[in-house]
């Protein structure tokens, strides 16, 4: 299958974008206006489009200096194991706004550090500690 690379979302792959994350434990009860939220208040978004439809999507908060934080690494169920991941870390990291960013950093679960560690990320922190305050959000009743 041929995919083709995309930096700017469409209203269609918006839509498909909002059905990715509906397909995930982690991001199943964002609404399509969180979606599109998300995606405007990002520096930076990478695709992949099958046929026209999204099928894989990461995005990036950064200073383009120091700091860059990578969110959403996302591949459609039907079009794993093609090498999408590879394909959309490999397009983050080569990024001419991101190729000298001193930190890239991302979260993810212990099973997918193994697939990270091959771009050269690490859990060794140096001892630095990661906190969270989160907000609870009201019931979509």
């Amino acid at each position: 299958m041929d995919y083709e690379p995309v930096e700017q979302l469409t209203e269609a792959h918006l839509a498909d974008l909002h059905r990715l994350y509906a397909g995930e434990w982690w991001c199943k009860d964002r609404t399509l206006d969180e979606t599109l939220r998300v995606v405007a208040g990002s520096s930076m978004v990478f695709g992949f489009t099958a046929s026209g439809t999204l099928v894989a999507f990461a995005r990036v908060l950064t200073d383009r200096i120091f700091k860059a934080l990578v969110f959403d690494v996302i591949v459609d169920p039907a079009h794993r194991g093609a090498g999408l991941g590879d394909l959309l870390m490999r397009r983050i990291l080569d990024h001419p706004d991101l190729r000298d960013v001193r930190t890239i950093e991302l979260y993810c679960l212990p099973d997918l550090v193994p697939f990270y560690e091959r771009f050269g990320f690490t859990t060794d922190l140096g001892g630095v500690l990661f906190l969270r305050r989160s907000i609870q959000r009201a019931s979509r009743e």
